[in-house]
């Protein structure tokens, strides 16, 4: 019930993710019942094959997260949360209020025993054809420097098991390539960083190296990583304007590609959608959730972190 064009665009991007996924997998809509059913007929799907649970509140796009999550527990959110902490569903991905299904995640499947703050990462094509990503882009918007050195853990795993890059380079963004340059912030989280065999560190790396090879995991704080992202995606707006939308290239920032995010440290697979997604983006979101959980990042996640710890522990 989520999102700027919902329920529409949600059904929608639903019955074109259910003609991609095996029979074996199955899509469950969380929201009033009635709409979902009016959608899926005047859409011409059938109701059966979906499993269909209903709810009687909606958190809107502009409410309090944590207050509305609280206060509304019959929402979609709250419901699909309770459902997931059960195990009744395996992923939960929604483009609707993303303060609401941060707290959901945080205080509902928790984030991982050692994770200080859940992250969120954005896509970054490269020239090569390839993709990257930019982590923390807002989840964190005060982050500290051992906060910046596990988002480099957490990057580097993610784009290991879900994009299949052998040792990834995690690059630590900064204004400069020395290692004196930077903030307080981005130097300390350097010195974190420089000497751990935890990540294939490379060293800081600046904006202009976002698209090349050079790194495959660009750290920065949630504050940065939100404003760079949004430039990006006004930039592609303004190539499309113009009508060079279908470059090859250019086309790969398109955000309905990709569908949303995966957050990052929790003990379940959760993805966040664009608040404008579409039924493309929709259909991708889905498609994401599964393969994220399908990838085992979790569990992947929370068995990098107990070596991590281990070795801290031995080192210290």
């Amino acid at each position: 019930m989520g999102g700027d064009f919902a329920p529409e665009a949600t059904v929608s991007g639903a019955i074109l993710a259910q003609k991609e996924i095996p029979e074996t997998d199955c899509i469950v809509l969380i929201g009033d019942e009635n709409t979902i059913r009016e959608q899926l007929s005047s859409q011409g799907s059938d109701p059966t094959l979906f499993d269909i649970v209903h709810t009687s509140e909606v958190i809107g796009m502009g409410e309090s997260p944590t207050k509305a999550f609280a206060q509304k527990p019959d929402s979609s959110i709250a419901k699909g949360f309770r459902m997931l902490k059960k195990g009744k569903i395996d992923s939960f991905a929604s483009a609707g209020n993303t303060g609401a299904m941060l707290v959901g995640s945080i205080y509902s499947v928790n984030a991982m025993q050692g994770v200080i703050r859940p992250a969120t990462t954005a896509i970054v094509p490269k020239e090569d054809g390839r993709v990257g990503i930019l982590i923390d882009v807002g989840t964190n918007p005060d982050s500290k420097p051992d906060v910046m050195y596990q988002f480099g853990l957490l990057g580097s795993i993610y784009v290991k098991y879900v994009y299949n890059i052998d040792n990834p380079k995690v690059g630590l963004l900064n204004i400069g390539e020395e290692e004196d340059k930077g903030n307080i912030l981005t130097q300390s989280a350097f010195r974190l960083m420089k000497d751990t065999s935890s990540f294939n560190f490379i060293g800081n790396v600046e904006s202009r190296d976002l698209f090349k090879d050079k790194v495959d995991v660009v750290v920065c704080d949630g504050f940065t990583g939100n404003i760079l992202l949004k430039n990006m995606e006004a930039m592609f707006r303004q190539i499309v304007k113009r009508g060079y939308g279908s470059d090859p290239f250019f086309s790969r920032f398109n955000y309905e590609n990709y569908g949303g995010t995966p957050i990052l440290g929790i003990n379940s697979t959760v993805i966040i959608g664009h608040g404008i997604s579409n039924e493309k983006a929709v259909k991708n979101m889905l498609l994401l959730s599964k393969e994220v959980f399908e990838a085992g990042l979790s569990e992947k996640i929370r068995d990098a972190l107990e070596q991590y710890s281990q070795r801290k522990f031995f080192d210290s």
